[in-house]
């Protein structure tokens, strides 16, 4: 399976996605948990996010794709759920792009589904009690583009995206934990998602 984080940005000088990435691998044991873990730091830039997750697909041809990025101001783990095909940046990315009301990816539908258990994954974190909830927006910035490229370059694996807070906000130690349960349950979880409520009214 692939897990992504995120290189600093905004004149951040780290990154928690990627931090908490890398506390995960440390502790994963391939044998123990029946896959091997390959891990990579995107850049957070739209026009070069989708090459470089189409080169690591194509490198580990993996079955399961988990992208992680941080969301400043949130105290929860987050298992987005929709990818917007927009992109409307507040800020410029790491090389100055700032698209305003563009596609990700030109001509795909608005809208597409995370295509690993949502729903699985949320319930397998609460069963231990860890900070996370599902989310039905990535938002529109690099994030969201690259839940949107790893759908598309990653057709025939389960396919997510997991928004983690800033360090300040949730220890990293607490978050890896959330990641490695939220790959755990991917990985055992076979066929459809669980069929319990998970909308929300506004």
């Amino acid at each position: 399976m692939l897990l992504t984080g995120f290189e600093p940005f905004d004149g951040a000088a780290s990154n928690a996605s990627w931090d908490a990435v890398l506390r995960l691998a440390r502790d994963w044991d391939a044998d123990d948990e029946g896959a091997r873990l390959e891990v990579a730091c995107l850049p957070v830039a739209f026009g070069a996010v989708r090459k470089r997750l189409a080169a690591l697909v194509a490198e580990h041809a993996p079955a399961v794709v988990v992208a992680t990025g941080v969301a400043p101001g949130s105290s929860a783990v987050r298992i987005e759920r929709v990818a917007l095909n927009l992109a409307d940046a507040r800020i410029p990315d790491n090389d100055g792009d700032q698209p305003v009301d563009a596609e990700v990816v030109p001509g795909a539908p608005l809208a597409r589904l995370a295509t690993l258990p949502v729903k699985a994954a949320l319930a397998a974190c609460r069963d231990l009690r860890l900070p996370v909830m599902e989310s039905l927006s990535a938002g529109t910035y690099v994030c969201n583009a690259t839940f949107v490229h790893a759908l598309d370059v990653a057709p025939d694996a389960r396919v997510g995206f997991v928004h983690v807070p800033r360090e300040a906000d949730l220890d990293l130690a607490t978050t890896a934990s959330a990641l490695r349960e939220i790959v755990r349950a991917t990985l055992g979880h076979a066929g459809a998602d669980l069929h319990v409520v998970g909308g929300s009214i506004a």
